[in-house]
């Protein structure tokens, strides 16, 4: 088959990035799909960093394994909850931990980060996240070789997006991308940017992800996203749990569905003949998503990287890669796969 080139923007989710790995993990067995570049947040951020230095290493092959090792890792990861520092901070933990798994997680572990801040655990704080994102190949994320990468992170002072790329990524910009403000403390580092020491929390909350960074000319038209947090979610919900939980879909969609709505705006500009040719770029939006699959998980297993939901997600991931490539690889180059009018309607 021909040659075709895309873009990848890769949402975060936390644990069910793994959907995101399964879902990589098929595109990458197709030698006809070129990656050009990637654009990630927070998981999606760490996906795309195994991803960049697998390929600039090891092509294709390395990249699968890069992506596998990632989530190896991730599943032995189990201070995501937090349960895990705060009962740090009693006398008698099991006691706590018990408490706390008597209850509704996802409603619980909101009432408890109202109240409790990770600044609260003093010297017990531990990012789990720091031993795994330290091991990556900075020196292939960072390579010229192979896709160009993107990193957002939310600027805590400002409230605006702060976009890693080359050089500047490094394992504090990924944890700042991935930096969830009721789990963990801000990432502070300087920002050559702003010539000062700037405070970073998670990239969803401005980009997720963000998409502007792959409309420059030398990249493709077409931008293949990666959704893990549900668009769309029958019903209305009535628990405290449930609330929330479609409260943050919306807050971390937000971003994404602007993006996307400018590019409609622009994509019916040029239709119209209002734009003139090449005055902006025609982007084709194309999605990889299962929403089904996120809505019966629910937010809790999120932040609980069990062995059997990483291994559910990244199945469901490959399942969803497959139907993407069957129905709509003929489509890149060609016509976007997402009707974006459809959406917005």
């Amino acid at each position: 088959m021909e040659t075709r080139r895309i873009n990848l923007a890769l949402q975060g989710g936390g644990a069910h990035g793994a959907f995101t790995w399964g879902v990589l993990d098929r595109l990458l067995q197709e030698d006809w799909l070129e990656i050009a570049a990637i654009s990630g947040t927070s998981a999606g951020a760490l996906n795309g960093a195994a991803l960049k230095a697998g390929l600039a290493r090891g092509g294709r092959e390395g990249a699968r394994e890069n992506l596998a090792w990632l989530w190896s890792q991730v599943s032995e990861v189990n201070d995501l909850r937090l349960d895990r520092w705060v009962s740090a901070l009693f006398p008698y933990p099991e006691a706590i931990n018990r408490w706390i798994e008597a209850f509704t997680p996802a409603a619980w572990m909101d009432q408890l980060s109202r109240m409790i801040s990770p600044y609260d655990s003093g010297p017990f704080y531990v990012n789990p996240l720091e031993r795994i994102v330290e091991r990556f190949e900075y020196d292939d994320v960072c390579a010229k070789e192979g896709p160009d990468f993107f990193v957002s992170a939310t600027n805590v002072r400002t409230g605006k997006i702060r976009v890693f790329s080359g050089d500047e990524i490094n394992a504090d910009a990924i944890l700042a991308s991935a930096c969830l403000p009721n789990l963990f403390r801000a990432i502070e580092m300087e920002d050559p940017q702003t010539g000062r020491t700037e405070a970073f929390w998670d990239g969803g909350f401005t980009g997720n992800p963000a998409l502007f960074p792959l409309f420059e000319p030398q990249y493709p038209r077409d931008v293949l996203i990666v959704n893990i947090n549900p668009l769309l979610r029958e019903g209305v919900p009535r628990t405290p749990a449930e609330i929330e939980e479609r409260v943050n879909e919306i807050s971390f969609n937000s971003s994404l569905l602007r993006e996307l709505r400018a590019i409609q705006f622009v994509r019916r500009l040029i239709a119209d003949g209002r734009l003139s040719e090449g005055g902006m770029k025609d982007v084709l939006i194309h999605m990889i998503a299962d929403d089904d699959v996120m809505t019966d998980l629910g937010a809790a297993t999120k932040v609980t990287p069990t062995n059997g939901t990483l291994e559910r997600l990244h199945g469901a991931g490959v399942a969803a890669a497959e139907r993407f490539l069957s129905a709509h690889s003929g489509d890149l180059g060609q016509r976007a796969s997402v009707d974006l009018e459809a959406l917005f309607g």
